[in-house]
Formats: structure tokens, sequence, C-alpha cells
């Protein structure tokens, strides 16, 4: 079956939603705006603190939070970077064989419940992999914000992506007919 443009397609047409992008997808210097955003709420934070043994009584415990600083729970900074990298995986990460790494992870201002984070993520280096003739790394600077644009959180990643006809789920074509 050929591929149909959007505006050539029929009814009952079966369309195949594009997830993720391919090495060849990535451009230095392109930011992508990664939405919906996403609200954190205090149960979130509660049972992810206690789901990973985090606990910390300023996470899960308003009696003790409400003595601190700031008056109310503070969200896990490592349940913030889970939703952020969530948050990013469709552009980034959505063909991906593996994450390679996260590096410079900043914490920048304090994530409450209630809060609701959007992220971005700045394509800073993409190149073929010297070992793996079929994949390429890709390096991006995520940055996420509150919904008062106060920054939160800012990290540098990389992960490994295939190249056009090498996903995972790409049709295998046969055996010598691989895409070059």
């Amino acid at each position: 079956m050929s591929e149909s443009k959007p505006s050539e397609t029929r009814p009952g047409q079966r369309i195949r939603a594009n997830y993720g992008r391919y090495l060849e997808d990535f451009t230095v210097g392109d930011i992508y705006e990664h939405r919906p955003g996403r609200t954190i709420t205090d149960v979130d934070n509660i049972h992810f603190s206690l789901l990973t043994m985090n606990q910390h009584p300023l996470h899960c415990d308003f009696a003790y939070a409400a003595k601190s600083e700031f008056k109310r729970p503070l969200v896990a900074s490592s349940l913030t970077l889970a939703i952020v990298v969530g948050m990013t995986v469709n552009d980034v990460s959505g063909k991906a064989i593996a994450n390679l790494g996260w590096k410079e992870i900043k914490l920048t201002a304090p994530v409450f419940g209630g809060d609701t984070l959007y992220a971005e993520s700045e394509v800073l280096e993409k190149r073929e992999s010297r070992s793996r003739p079929t994949q390429g790394i890709v390096t991006v600077h995520t940055r996420a914000f509150n919904q008062d644009g106060v920054a939160v959180m800012n990290f540098v990643r990389s992960a490994l992506v295939p190249k056009r006809g090498y996903g995972v789920d790409d049709p295998q074509p046969a055996a010598g007919a691989r895409p070059q």
C-alpha cells in the first residue's frame, strides 16, 4: 500500500501516527515545545515519594512541611525529573534504542502540588554512532518551567536513536535489502 498524504486520505483508511524521530529528523538548534503541560498533584507527590522509598517528611507530611521555609510540601525532585523526561519522549526519544545519560541536572526553583509544568528541548548535537552504523546519538538541553514561567529544572540528555528504516517498528525488508 502506498503512503498517502493527509489530504489524499480516504474514509476508513488506516493512518499511522508519527511517534518519535529518526536521527535524520533532528537538526542542531531546533527547539521542541513539549505539550501538553502536566499539573502535579499532592497525591502524585505522596504516592511517588512513598513508592520510591523517599520518606522525607518535606514531601509527604503536611504538618512538618508547614514548619519549613516553604510552608507546604515540596514535590520530590525525582518526580519532577521523571515527569519532565516523560514530556520529552514523543519529541526526543520516542524511537530511541536507549537513553545514554543525563548530566548537569539543575533544580532552579521549588515545585509544589498544584504546579503545572511545561518543557522545551533544544537539540545541541547529533552524530552518527561510531560503532553502530544504523544509529546515532542525539543530545538535547531540556528546560522546564512552571505555570508562571519560572524555570524549575534543566538538564542535558543523550539518546541512541535509529536512522530511518532501522527503527524497532519499521517494516523489515528482505535480507540484504535494508536502506543505506
